[in-house]
């Protein structure tokens, strides 16, 4: 028995890893939607740069 638990937990846990990382891979809506924000105010940041130069 106690063999058993200690496979089992490497093995649950090793699974679980291994679909956090799968999720990570897909990349949603929001993700999207967060990205262009990002590059928006990237962009606006570099026009207010360019004009108070």
């Amino acid at each position: 028995m106690i063999i058993m638990k200690k496979l089992l937990l490497p093995a649950v846990m090793s699974i679980l890893m291994l679909g956090g990382l799968v999720a990570c891979d897909r990349e949603g809506p929001m993700e999207r939607t967060g990205e262009k924000i990002d590059e928006t105010a990237e962009k606006a940041g570099d026009k207010v740069e360019k004009a108070t130069d």
